[in-house]
């Protein structure tokens, strides 16, 4: 079993509470990390044998496009589409930050992290 993680990824969106932050939208930064049975794709160096790094990313920024009033919702959409659409995936972390956020002070993000797995 491998950890891969995709770390950094970047989309403008419309989530948020605010009226306005859904009108106007804003920057999030997407973490996950998920695992997976790497084993044969460490032999084969064949990407068929492993899960896609990019075909991970098409997922998140397809859940980045619909918009959500909080940030716990867009995690949990996106580590279940993440498990949904990746058999290979026994385990996925989430974290959605919001860059900026309207809270009346100085920050870098609020960021919210979730965890899902196979049952």
């Amino acid at each position: 079993m491998a950890r891969i993680e995709i770390n950094n990824m970047r989309f403008y969106a419309h989530h948020g509470c605010f009226e306005q932050e859904r009108i106007i939208g804003t920057n999030f930064r997407i973490d996950l990390a998920f695992d997976t049975d790497t084993s044969k794709a460490e032999l084969s160096d064949d990407i068929a044998d492993t899960v896609s790094y990019l075909d991970v990313y098409q997922v998140v920024k397809a859940q980045m496009q619909k918009p959500s009033h909080l940030l716990e919702h867009v995690a949990r959409r996106v580590g279940e589409a993440v498990l949904r659409d990746f058999a290979a995936v026994a385990w996925v972390k989430v974290t959605v930050h919001k860059l900026n956020p309207p809270l009346g002070g100085q920050m870098d993000s609020v960021s919210v992290a979730i965890e899902l797995s196979r049952n």
